[in-house]
This record gives C-alpha cells, structure tokens and sequence, in this order.
C-alpha cells in the first residue's frame, strides 16, 4: 500500500471514530438526564421494608393491604399486581388482579370489584391468600405492580390464571414495574403462655431493642 494510501485512510479513520463516540455519548447522556416521573409502589400502612402488620395475614383479620402507585409510564392501558414469596423450594403466590383500568391508582384495604382475580398457590382459590408464615424467622413478600401498554388477553378462566399464566400474557406489554416488599414473621409461644408477634409491633415497624441489646 502507498504512503499516499495510508496517510488518507488514517484521516478517514479520525473523523470517523470521534463521531461514533460523541454520537454513542449522546444517546447516553440522553437516557441518563431522562426527568421522566419514577414508578413508585406503597402502602399508607407500611413502608417499604417494613414490618406487614398482622391485620393483613392469617393470623389477623386476612385484610388485603391498600397500596397505591405513582409515575406510571406514558402510555399505559392497564396494570397488573401480584404478591408472592420466593420460598427455598418454590416461588409462592398471595395474590393476583389483572386487567386494572389504567385510571386506578390506588387499591383501599380489602379492594373489591377492580379488575380480575387470578388464584393464589395457597388453596388454588380465586381470592387473597394471606400470609401465614410457616416455620420460624421472618419472611419476605414482594408486592409488584406493572404497567402494562394494553390489558391482558388471558383466554384461561380466572380460576386457571397462576403467576405463571399471567407474566406470559404480559410478554411484551409491559412498560414498566415497581416493587415494594414486606418482612412478616408469624407469631410465636412464649414460655408464660402468651402469643406474641414476632418483630411486628401492629404498626409495621420492629420494636426497639431491650436494654443492654445493641444489635
């Protein structure tokens, strides 16, 4: 190859390269200064993290817990909300609603007639299945809420609509997620007879520690 040849082909490369590079570090910057609105799940009742208040399992009235949502993505249709508890042997599921209209953006305390129900893995029912807590230690349960660009096309019957079923039926449509997550530790015999909680004090959040305990 001629020097001539090279000495062109070296100042093709250089105006090449620094374009593909500040071209790739615009579209960067681009995704990372977004001030769109952040999807946030949470609960009046608890905070993210927190300790689930007994009324919202088994061992209390078997409320649902009232959530509530915000910054869902432009250009969604519809939502969709599972609860489940990712257990050493299988992933378990509490509760399912489907085909949420997109103008709800919050679901009270023991929610009725909003969307569908799917069922649960508890007793296979279409209903809420509230936590029990089997075993001792605390548990973690994750409540999901996606935002969905149409509603769902589940030609299953609702009875037949595991978590399985419906995050197939989302393939594609979803435009976006938030998560918040619970700590529920069911209670416990003391050896004065007495049944007490675990770390749950009823407001959802742990009790301090006793004296002289610094953990």
């Amino acid at each position: 190859m001629k020097w001539s040849s090279i000495i062109a082909l070296g100042w093709v490369l250089a105006l090449i390269i620094p374009a593909g590079v500040a071209a790739a570090e615009a579209e960067n910057n681009a995704v990372n200064t977004s001030s769109g609105p952040v999807f946030v799940l949470s609960s009046p009742a608890v905070k993210d993290g927190g300790q689930l208040p007994v009324e919202y399992t088994g061992d209390g009235e078997s409320s649902t817990l009232p959530l509530e949502w915000t910054g869902a993505p432009a250009g969604t249709k519809s939502f969709a909300l599972i609860m489940h508890h990712i257990a050493p042997d299988k992933t378990k599921w509490y509760w399912i609603i489907y085909n949420i209209p997109a103008k709800v953006k919050i679901l009270p305390k023991n929610v009725k007639n909003v969307g569908k129900l799917g069922n649960n893995s508890v007793n296979g029912r279409v209903e809420y299945a509230p936590p029990h807590s089997k075993g001792p230690g605390p548990k973690k349960y994750i409540y999901t809420i996606y935002a969905l660009s149409t509603a769902t096309k589940i030609k299953v019957k609702p009875a037949e609509v595991n978590r399985e079923v419906l995050l197939s039926a989302m393939e594609g449509l979803v435009l976006g997620k938030a998560e918040m997550s619970v700590i529920y530790e069911r209670f416990i015999s003391s050896e004065d007879g007495e049944s007490r909680s675990g770390p749950d004090n009823g407001r959802g959040e742990p009790p301090p520690p006793p004296p002289g305990d610094g953990r």
